[in-house]
C-alpha cells in the first residue's frame, strides 16, 4: 500500500454520504484489504448507542472507550461485556470525567433538546506535569416525527497539558461533525443531504483548580460547534437552497414572462426619458 492509495481512499470516503459510511468502509476494505487498519484508524464512523444496565443510562460507543470487544460506560466506569484489567482513568481523572459528563449533559440538552452525550478521559503526560486526553461525543437523531429523518454526530478529541508552574494549560482540540438529513413528502419530493466537516484549534488558558479544565474545554467545544454549525449552514444548506431556487420556481412561466415584459417596458421608458435633451 502506498500513501497515495490511502489518500485517495480517504478522499473518496469524505465525498460519500455519511449515513452509508459503514457499508462504504466495508466495501473499500474488501476491495483493498491491506488498508484495513489505516482506514479504521483514520475514518470517523457514526456513533452507536449502548445502555448501562446498572445505571439505566445510555452512552455512546467509540474507539476511545473500547478495550478489545468491550466498551466502558462513563456512568458506572464498568466494561460491557465485563473484562479483567480493563483500561480505566486514574481516580483523579475519573472524578474530572464525571464532572465533564454532567456538564456536557446539560450542554447537550440546552443546545440539542435531546440526544445522548458521553465523555471519556485517559491519562497521558510525564511526571513533571499533569496531562490527559479526552473525547467528547454528542449524538442527536431525528426519528421522522417532524417530517424528516437525520443524525448529528460530533466527535471532539482534546489534549490537555498543564504547564510546569501549573497555573495554565495548553489545549489542542480536533473536532469532526457528521450530519445527514432525509426529507420525503409529496410537495417537495425526496431530499437527501449529508456531509462531514473537521476543524482543529489550540489555545492556552489559565487553570486555578482541576475543575477549570471543564470550563476551558467546554468553551472550546461550544465555540467550535457553533463555527462548524455556521459553516455547514453556509456550505450545505445555503448552496443547496441557491441551487433549488435557480432550478425551481413557484411562479408560473406565463406570469414570469409577463413580469419580464413589464420590466423591459419600464427600463425602456426610463432609458428614453434619460435620452431626451434637457430644455
Amino acid at each position: 500500500m502506498t500513501d497515495q492509495q490511502l489518500d485517495c481512499a480517504l478522499d473518496l470516503m469524505r465525498r460519500l454520504p455519511p449515513q452509508g459510511i459503514e457499508k462504504n468502509l466495508e466495501d473499500l476494505i474488501d476491495l483493498v484489504p491491506v488498508m484495513c487498519e489505516d482506514l479504521l484508524a483514520s475514518v470517523d464512523q457514526p456513533l452507536k448507542i449502548a445502555k448501562d444496565s446498572r445505571m439505566n443510562k445510555d452512552y455512546l460507543l467509540c474507539d476511545y472507550n473500547r478495550d478489545g470487544d468491550s466498551y466502558r460506560s462513563p456512568w458506572s466506569n464498568e466494561y460491557d461485556p465485563p473484562i479483567e484489567d480493563g483500561s480505566v482513568p486514574s481516580p483523579k481523572l475519573r472524578n474530572l470525567e464525571k464532572e465533564a459528563n454532567c456538564a456536557f449533559d446539560v450542554y447537550r440538552e440546552q443546545y440539542f433538546e435531546g440526544g445522548i452525550s458521553s465523555c471519556y478521559f485517559w491519562d497521558m503526560g510525564g511526571e513533571a506535569s499533569f496531562g490527559f486526553a479526552g473525547a467528547i461525543l454528542i449524538k442527536k437523531t431525528g426519528d421522522g416525527r417532524k417530517g424528516f429523518k437525520g443524525s448529528w454526530d460530533s466527535i471532539h478529541v482534546i489534549e490537555v497539558q498543564e504547564k510546569t508552574a501549573g497555573r495554565s494549560a495548553h489545549y489542542k482540540l480536533i473536532s469532526t461533525v457528521m450530519l445527514w438529513i432525509v426529507n420525503n413528502n409529496e410537495k417537495s419530493g425526496t431530499m437527501d443531504l449529508g456531509g462531514s466537516l473537521s476543524r482543529q484549534a489550540e489555545k492556552d488558558a489559565p487553570v486555578t483548580d482541576l475543575s477549570s479544565h471543564i470550563v476551558n474545554i467546554g468553551q472550546m467545544v461550544e465555540k467550535m460547534e457553533n463555527n462548524i454549525r455556521s459553516t455547514l449552514d453556509t456550505i450545505y444548506f445555503g448552496r443547496t437552497r441557491d441551487i433549488v431556487n435557480e432550478t425551481r420556481s413557484i411562479v408560473a412561466l406565463q406570469d414570469k414572462a409577463r413580469m419580464d415584459s413589464v420590466n423591459k417596458e419600464l427600463f425602456k421608458a426610463l432609458d428614453d426619458k434619460n435620452k431626451k435633451p434637457v430644455q
